[in-house]
């Protein structure tokens, strides 16, 4: 199988590294202040188009924001150039609604309790002007739907006496008998023996419904439940946008997004026997393009490409892609650095990124020999496993994006950091940022080695590591575990990152 996809060349070397600047920060934190747990944000996805992006924390709520600077900047261009106004070099959002997504639950079979933190959000496509998502936390899975809705307020509105008799009895200057308004007269009000009818009907006041204001209302359409028995990691839209899949550590199920109580199980790795596990699924995603193929990744370190035409449950693999291990370099550590975080497709289709705790490595998936590219990222690390093993920072799940045309990626790290690397071939570029209001302020330009590997001479290893003293980061500052950029997310038009510090949303173009 080819993928499908002609072979298409890798784009070219872009001619300056791009130079990041900082756009907006939601969330900001005052020196001092203490995050609370809740407020940690734990996911962030662009929607296709670029203009909206959503938020999840781990106390079960999302966040939307909207893309403000194409709205304020309206108008033909003949109006713009009237106004002689300057279009914004750089996407600028605010924040549009939020609401609760998940709510925390116990599992009284399992005597387990299930927390409301959200782990993945996915946008679907949009319709009638409506936003449509899927958001899950570890067992449940909802479909929701935005929209703009009036708001109708009752105002009360008092009756003119020189104007109205009664219930809507309208004196008209050009007769001297008031009219009601469906033609009746009220010459029986006036003749009527009971005066205190009269006095009863004057004292009415009418109401008048009016609806001015818009208001978004978030509702849940569907709750995907029930359907895995481990904690679920991955969620993905299919690009036929009837479809998605769901994974946890051992199943994917394929899900209709207009049946919620049922689900077909496509891929199962559980063994017969629980002590025969020796690897567990950690990521899914569906091919951009293709409706047929989907990738998962493993805790061993492979991915593994799967064709739906092939049989109803994918147990094999069409493609297998991964490194073979350098001899003599197995450890204790070996097999938990390898096992990969977090996958992700290029645009296009022909790429795959994976992280792992080590590196980020760039797959072609017409070439299963090997990573096109791999790039270093905690090579400095190495000497500290031992402690990030004892501190359980060793199995902190780190993600990767890459950018619309392909030519950057990039991944987080430490101390509030993260990593934008060149990925065409022949770029050396590797800047490292920190989430903050000057994110170059602890940058420091390390040299980049390229190597060719040992194993295919097709493979370019790209290695870019920062200070090996194993008593600082990167950048040569102390290691600071507690504070880790796990979540961002790449603009999919443009050069602009939106990363997680905490509680805090900050977003850098360049």
């Amino acid at each position: 199988m080819k993928g499908g996809d002609e072979a298409m060349p890798a784009p070219a070397a872009s001619s300056q590294p791009l130079e990041w600047k900082f756009s907006q920060v939601f969330g900001e934190r005052t020196a001092g202040e203490e995050v609370q747990e809740v407020d940690i944000i734990s996911a962030i996805e662009f929607d296709k188009t670029g203009d909206h992006l959503a938020t999840g924390d781990r106390g079960g709520r999302v966040v939307l924001f909207e893309r403000t600077d194409r709205k304020d900047h309206g108008g033909t261009r003949k109006d713009l150039e009237k106004k002689d106004h300057s279009v914004s070099r750089h996407p600028e959002f605010r924040y549009k609604t939020e609401f609760q997504s998940h709510e925390p639950e116990f599992d009284y079979l399992k005597s387990l309790e299930i927390e409301e933190k959200i782990n993945k959000i996915r946008w679907c496509q949009t319709a009638n002007g409506a936003l449509f998502l899927l958001s899950t936390n570890d067992k449940t899975i909802k479909f929701w739907k935005v929209q703009e809705k009036k708001i109708k307020k009752i105002s009360s509105m008092n009756v003119d006496a020189s104007k109205a008799v009664g219930n809507g009895c309208i004196a008209s200057s050009s007769s001297s008998t008031p009219h009601l308004p469906n033609g009746g007269s009220c010459d029986a009000l006036y003749n009527h023996p009971s005066n205190d009818l009269l006095g009863a009907i004057s004292s009415l006041r009418l109401q008048v419904v009016t609806s001015h204001e818009t208001s978004l209302l978030a509702r849940c359409r569907r709750v995907y439940a029930h359907a895995h028995d481990y904690h679920i990691n991955s969620i993905s839209n299919n690009s036929d946008g009837e479809t998605f899949i769901s994974a946890d550590d051992l199943r994917i199920n394929l899900w209709n997004l207009e049946i919620s109580n049922q689900s077909f199980n496509i891929v199962d790795v559980k063994p017969a026997n629980m002590e025969d596990l020796t690897e567990v699924i950690t990521a899914a995603e569906f091919h951009p393009t293709h409706c047929n193929m989907l990738a998962y990744s493993s805790s061993k370190g492979s991915i593994r490409l799967v064709d739906l035409r092939q049989s109803a449950l994918c147990d094999s693999h069409a493609k297998l892609f991964e490194e073979p291990e350098a001899p003599g370099s197995r450890s204790f550590f070996t097999e938990i650095i390898a096992s990969i975080s977090d996958i992700k497709f290029g645009k296009n289709g022909r790429y795959i990124l994976s992280r792992d705790y080590m590196t980020l490595k760039l797959w072609d998936i017409n070439m299963d020999s090997g990573p096109v590219s791999t790039f270093q990222v905690h090579e400095y690390l190495r000497p500290k496993l031992c402690d990030l093993y004892e501190n359980d920072s060793i199995f902190d799940k780190f993600e990767c994006c890459l950018s619309g045309d392909g030519l950057h990626i990039t991944t987080g790290s430490y101390s509030n950091l993260f990593r934008v690397f060149g990925s065409s071939p022949g770029s050396t570029e590797a800047t490292t940022l920190e989430a903050s209001k000057n994110p170059t302020r602890r940058q420091v330009q390390t040299p980049s080695r390229p190597s060719r590997s040992l194993g295919s001479s097709l493979t370019r290893v790209v290695r870019r590591a920062g200070s090996e003293s194993p008593g600082v980061d990167a950048n040569g500052n102390p290691f600071d575990f507690t504070t880790k950029l796990l979540h961002l997310a790449w603009h999919p038009a443009e050069n602009s990152i939106a990363c997680a510090a905490a509680n805090s949303l900050y977003m850098y173009y360049a």
